[in-house]
This record gives structure tokens, sequence and C-alpha cells, in this order.
């Protein structure tokens, strides 16, 4: 497989290349997780990968409880379907806590005394099914004695949401707010280590292959020799194919689009960039540092033919957005005009029109 094949492998894997998913469900379902501190862009990032979608749309199964923005691995906020929260919760947070453990007692105070305060509090003021912004949580733990100040908050929700307490619920205007992920997500059965490996490992690669096993420890967090177990448990499922002399996974099923446009735009933390190790073959290392900052900020990008080719920002004005791309080369007049039907499509996904400079 040659490195352009590889790209449209993904852009296919990934849902870009051609959009062909009808609910925002179904796209998060296929994806696993899709990164999602971003809230905006995550948006997008779902939306972009739908026949037909809206801002509303999508907020509208985070409403319905479809879809749950919560911390199930790399200590990041990601969007999972309902069904997988609580088995991906618990195989990817125990590593993260560990990991977290001894640095959130030494500089906040949170050793297991505290943290024990902390899940009667918020479990208290969360019961009945309310849901309370960030603010108003804090405010109960400040009740309570604990202080969230200084950042000790966020290490607070943080860690409790990794441990299948809370997650995000509905927003409350423009404010994110919490929930008890009990009372707001229906019960499943548990799947074992083993099957949950499995699960893993199978639809990381459907959705995000060709990949490697570094890549797929990379983006779960896992050990890698936890990530080799998981392909191994997946191997019937995968096919395996050599690029440069590194082994690749995928989906025996996938069959590129020949017929998508090449000019693609694609939001912050997008799981093109973000889900490999290695993002060499997407990105030139020249300009990595534009993409991606040392902060580990993944700007919003533009994607031709399957590499990033410069990266863009939006100005939302009341009856209008401004999208403003930065191309690190010249385009072809085909592609300036493939890239202001892409900003178009955005433009519709907001629900307004959209202007270039």
């Amino acid at each position: 497989m040659t490195t352009r094949n590889l790209l449209k492998h993904r852009l296919h894997a990934q849902g870009i290349a051609t959009a062909r998913f009808d609910t925002p469900a179904d796209v998060v379902r296929w994806l696993v997780a899709m990164q999602a501190q971003d809230y905006y862009g995550a948006l997008w990032a779902v939306g972009l990968r739908m026949r037909a979608a809206s801002e509303a749309v999508i907020e509208q199964a985070i409403a319905e409880r479809r879809i749950v923005r919560t911390w199930p691995m790399r200590g990041t906020l990601h969007f999972v379907a309902a069904e997988d929260a609580r088995w991906m919760l618990e195989l990817l947070t125990p590593r993260v806590i560990a990991l977290n453990a001894a640095r959130i007692e030494r500089d906040f105070g949170l050793d297991a005394a505290m943290l024990t305060r902390c899940r009667r509090i918020v479990g208290k003021a969360l019961a009945g099914g309310k849901a309370l912004t960030r603010g108003a949580l804090y405010a109960a733990l400040d009740e309570g004695g604990v202080s969230c100040a200084e950042q000790r908050g966020i290490h607070v929700t943080g860690r409790l949401a990794q441990e299948g307490l809370i997650c995000l619920g509905p927003r409350a205007g423009k404010q994110p707010t919490f929930v008890l992920l009990d009372e707001w997500l229906p019960a499943v059965p548990r799947k074992t280590r083993e099957e949950a490996l499995a699960e893993l490992a199978h639809r990381y690669f459907r959705s995000r292959g060709p990949a490697t096993a570094q890549d797929f420890a990379w983006w779960s967090n896992l050990t890698v020799k936890d990530a080799q177990a998981g392909i191994a448990l997946a191997q019937s499922r995968l096919v395996r194919d050599v690029v440069d002399g590194s082994t690749y996974w995928l989906s025996p099923d996938a069959t590129p689009s020949h017929k998508s446009s090449a000019i693609h735009l694609l939001p912050p933390f997008d799981e093109y960039l973000v889900a490999y190790k290695d993002r060499s073959a997407a990105l030139d290392t020249s300009l990595g540092r534009q993409v991606i900052g040392i902060n580990g900020l993944v700007n919003a990008s533009i994607i031709r033919d399957g590499r990033v080719a410069g990266v863009w920002k939006r100005a939302v004005q009341k009856q209008s957005v401004m999208v403003l791309p930065n191309l690190f080369a010249s385009l072809p007049r085909a592609q300036h005009q493939a890239l202001a039907r892409t900003t178009k499509q955005y433009g519709a996904f907001l629900g307004l029109p959209v202007t270039m400079p």
C-alpha cells in the first residue's frame, strides 16, 4: 500500500471522504470516541461526517442521551455513544487515574479521604436527576468544605468523571452541566476486560485504519502490550498490510471512495489527526508547529488530497460566519472553488451564510 492509498483509506474509514452517516449517534458509535474539549469544533466533527446535519441536531442527540461527553481516555473530553461510556471508562481510565494520583494529592490535596468527601457532596448535589453548571457544582463543593480554587475544581470533576460518577449533561444556555452518569445513561451489560480490549481494537482499526499498534496505543492510552493484546483478540476481523516496513491494520471491508471532494474543512482536534501517534503521512513535519502547537493544541485544518494544506479560523457574527483560511501553498483555481463549496457546507451546518476574505 502506498502512502497515498493509506490516506484514501483513512479518509474513507473516518467518514470524511464521503459523508455516509444519518444520525450523530451513528457517527460517534462508528468512531468509538471523538475528542471533544473544543465543543463547537466537536459538533462540526460529527456534522461533517453526516449526510445532513446541523448544530441543533447534534445538541438534540446530547439532550436525548444518545451521545455523551465525558472523560473516557487520556484525561481528555470525548463524545462517546451512550452504550459505550461505561465499558470504556472501566477499561481505560484506571491507568490515567493511577498516573495522576500522586500529583493531584501533592499539588491539590486530593487524597483518598478528600476524594471520598467529594464523591459524597457531588452525589448528593446531583441526586434526583439534577443537572448543575460547573459554577453551581463548585459552590456545592465549597459549601461542603472542599475548595475549588486554583484549578482544584477541575481536577475534582475530572477525577469523578473518570471514576464514572458524573458526566456532562445538556447545556444550560451556553454552559455545560454535570449529571450523575448512572441517572443519565441507561444500564448496559458489563464487558470483561478481554471483551472490551477486542471491541476497542476492532472498532478503532475499522474506523481509522490503516493504523499501527503504536497509533492504537497512543490514541487509547493503553500500554503497547495491552494494545497488541487487543489486536490479537480482534485479529480475525482485521487485515494486515505493510507500508514502508511498518505493520498496519485495517478492516477487510475498507473500500476507499474515488468520488469525494479533494478539499475538506476539519475542526480543531479532529480524529483525522489526533487518532495517530505518527501523523507524518498527513502532515509535513516542517509544517507541524503551524498545525499542532507546543501545548498540544490541534488547530482546525484544511485537508487537500488527504494531507494538511493549511489551517483556518472562524469569526461568527449575527448574520454570517467568516471563514479565514491560511493556506501553506497556493491552490489551483478548481480547488479554490472546492474550498468555497466546503465552506458553504460549514455555513449550512451553522445555518449562516459564509463569507471569506
